[in-house]
């Protein structure tokens, strides 16, 4: 390879590190902005291919698409001068990608930060003049909604972006007040708890009571209408022993003897002192049951 070829060889190595570097593409996510020793000389960039003199100019790069500040808790007063611990956040895209470089320097931390101050200093003016019903639910759409549309005007003015959206992820007491905010929410479950419990009990005796009373009442029942049928079976029984005794008398006395005998004599340790000729032993001497002379 001669020194002709060389040359050539190298120029166009050149050329194309020349035209690597004054190349570039804006994708459809991206923003760009075009410095010139540091200062802003163009913004307006479509998707597409674009070529920059090398060393002179610079080209920056920002996300075109919707992005998310998300802020720590901050501690706040509301009106009724409890203390409240805020979580939010914002969405927000680049309208002005020139006023943006500018304003933060090219640091997109920077813009968070600016965002998230502007945030907590909105929602602290608005719940300085609100109770804790009003941020939670009553008027939050429509504070939101404020805090959004004020944010919005400042923040293009200034930063170069637009805020979509503000929201509150959340609203909890600081960490001292919730403990005795449980406290007394547990004392009040606790002294519910209590109510309830004697209601349940009074209402137990008072069942209780009204089973003892219906017990009493059907054994009552249940005894005097035993005592009926059990008169009502003696006097048919009489009725019966004494037709029984009306047709045979002997018969009538022997069954009757009989059973005195059997319920005289249930132990083995009975015992009888009679005289002998009692009629007591008139059927054990005569099974006929004829009396002695």
């Amino acid at each position: 390879m001669n020194n002709r070829t060389l040359v050539i060889v190298a120029v166009l190595l050149l050329a194309l590190l020349a035209l690597s570097s004054s190349a570039f593409v804006v994708k459809e996510t991206e923003k760009a902005v075009l410095l010139k020793f540091g200062r802003v000389i163009r913004t307006d960039y479509e998707p597409g291919l674009y070529f920059k003199i090398p060393l002179v100019h610079e080209l920056r790069k920002f996300d075109a698409r919707i992005q998310t500040v998300d802020s720590s808790p901050v501690r706040m007063l509301n009106s009724e001068n409890k203390f409240m611990m805020v979580d939010s956040y914002a969405k927000f895209r680049i309208s002005d990608v020139g006023r943006f470089y500018v304003a933060t320097r090219g640091d997109e931390s920077n813009a968070v930060r600016l965002l998230a101050e502007q945030i907590n200093d909105r929602l602290r003016n608005q719940f300085g003049v609100r109770d804790l019903h009003e941020v939670v639910s009553g008027q939050r759409d429509q504070l939101m909604a404020d805090i959004t549309k004020n944010l919005n005007e400042v923040a293009q003015k200034n930063l170069g972006v637009e805020v979509i959206d503000v929201r509150v992820k959340r609203i909890d007491l600081p960490p001292e007040v919730s403990e005795s905010v449980f406290q007394r929410m547990r004392a009040g479950r606790e002294l519910e708890a209590r109510d309830h419990r004697a209601k349940g009990q009074e209402a137990s005796e008072r069942i209780r009571a009204n089973a003892d009373r219906q017990k009493v009442v059907i054994e009552a029942e249940a005894y005097r209408k035993a005592q009926e049928l059990r008169g009502v079976g003696d006097a048919e029984a009489a009725k019966i022993y004494a037709e029984a005794f009306t047709k045979d008398p002997e018969f009538f006395r022997f069954t009757r003897s009989l059973t005195a005998y059997k319920e005289s004599f249930k132990k083995k340790s009975d015992m009888l002192l009679l005289e002998p000729d009692s009629e007591f032993f008139r059927y054990l001497k005569d099974p006929k049951g004829k009396e002695q002379d």
